[in-house]
């Protein structure tokens, strides 16, 4: 008795990881309401820009509903031309920890193969060394990380292989 295994319909899944870009603390505020520094702004166009010619487009885009990281999320809106439908906040992902992200991620439709998850740290890092295959010490601001996972539901992402890394100092020494 012989087992054939059709890889071609095996599904992947990616998770991009995307931190807010770099925030102001110029004014007084409320830290959900933080807007995001001219460097921020800059470097969510830089990192967006590039990031669209190395990856597949993602067919959802949620962000934390705070400020910096809505604002951060709708550079990559536009640079990868993603729709109202396909782009939603969730508050759920303004955690630190990384346990209610993932809880996000776990419940994300199963019918979605590519989703970009914009949040805050050390969630995020926290997630990319427990989900990935590359130690990172400390994903900085903008930083995005791609993991790919050979399941077909997100509520069986355990352990993938880390695609990407980009950050945005490692384009600026680039330009």
């Amino acid at each position: 008795c012989s087992i054939v295994i059709n890889y071609k319909n095996i599904k992947l899944k990616n998770l991009y990881l995307l931190r807010h870009a770099k925030s102001s603390w110029e004014l007084p505020s409320d830290d959900h309401k933080r807007p995001l520094k001219e460097r921020g702004k800059n470097d969510a166009l830089l990192v967006s820009e590039h990031t669209k010619s190395m990856i597949k487009p993602p067919e959802k885009i949620i962000s934390s509903d705070a400020r910096r990281a809505e604002t951060t999320a709708n550079y990559f809106k536009k640079s990868f031309n993603i729709s109202d439908e396909n782009f939603n906040t969730n508050e759920s992902l303004y955690d630190f920890g990384g346990k209610k992200v993932l809880e996000v991620i776990k419940n994300i439709n199963n019918s979605l193969d590519c989703v970009l998850i914009v949040g805050h740290n050390h969630a995020l890092t926290s997630l990319a060394n427990m989900l990935g295959d590359i130690s990172i010490i400390n994903i900085p601001t903008c930083g995005f990380v791609e993991i790919q996972f050979n399941v077909e539901k997100w509520e069986y992402i355990n352990y993938g292989k880390t695609k990407n890394i980009i950050f945005p100092r490692d384009l600026k020494i680039k330009q």
